[in-house]
Order: structure tokens, then C-alpha cells, then sequence
């Protein structure tokens, strides 16, 4: 992953985490042990989920720029789908606290997609590539000239 691409992971997971580690504890207050694994868990699934979205995100940007917006919002809607689909799965686990899941399950993935949000608008990325004005390299005219 480019520079900037690892740069804007690290920045909505660590927030993500960070939000993970306190509803681990106001889990483990509210509904004992079973509430913090939940928390942890629900944590876990969002970081995995949302990283590797944003890691399928890049390469399709690199490999196939046109698709870029459209993936985007596929993306988006198959992981907001997917999670839908978990909490769904394990709304009767006794392995932990469902609720604590569920609720950390929304509140960890608005927490990556705000802190996602935040460092694509702050990161400094170019839409123009210098080197091609650089190398004084003129496009040729394929139009009419008057």
C-alpha cells in the first residue's frame, strides 16, 4: 500500500479501536464479562471488515480508475450489509453479550467511517501528476487549430 493509503488506515483504526476499547469496558460494567468479549468481538469484525474494504478500495483504484466511485459505494453497502448479516447470526450466542455487539458493531463502524472521512479530507493528494509537467512533455493537437 502507498504511503497515504497506510496513513489513512492507521488513522480510522486507531480511533476505531480506541472507541472499541471503551465499550469493552462499559460493556464488562454493564453486562459482566460476556459484555466486554462482545465488545471486543463487534471491534474486531469492524476493523477486519472496514480495513480489508479499504485495502480492496485501493487496488481497484490503482488497477481500474474508472470504477473507482462505483466500487466505493458497492463496498460500502456490502459491508454495511455483511454486518447486518452478523448481528443476525449471533443474536442468540452465548459465547457473549449480543446486545454489547450489536451496539458496538455501530458505534466502532461510525467511528471508522467519521475517522475515515476526516483523514481523506486531510490527507494531501494530488490529482494532477507533477512529473508529466515536469518533464516539459507536451500532449500532441488532435483537433482542428484556427
Amino acid at each position: 500500500m502507498p504511503s497515504n493509503d497506510v496513513r489513512i488506515l492507521a488513522q480510522a483504526a486507531v480511533p476505531t479501536a480506541v472507541a472499541g476499547a471503551i465499550a469493552a469496558v462499559v460493556g464488562g460494567v454493564v453486562a459482566g464479562g460476556k459484555g466486554a468479549i462482545g465488545a471486543v468481538v463487534g471491534t474486531l469484525v469492524v476493523i477486519l471488515f472496514m480495513g480489508l474494504g479499504l485495502y480492496v478500495l485501493q487496488r481497484t483504484a490503482k488497477s481500474f480508475p474508472q470504477l473507482f466511485q462505483m466500487m466505493g459505494l458497492m463496498l460500502y453497502a456490502a459491508q454495511l450489509l455483511l454486518l447486518v448479516v452478523f448481528v443476525a447470526l449471533f443474536k442468540n450466542t452465548t459465547l457473549f453479550n449480543p446486545r454489547a455487539f450489536a451496539i458496538t458493531l455501530v458505534v466502532a463502524t461510525l467511528t471508522w467511517i467519521a475517522a475515515q472521512t476526516r483523514a481523506h479530507m486531510k490527507a494531501k493528494i494530488l490529482y494532477v501528476d507533477p512529473d508529466a509537467s515536469s518533464k516539459g512533455d507536451k500532449p500532441e493537437k488532435t483537433g482542428h487549430s484556427s
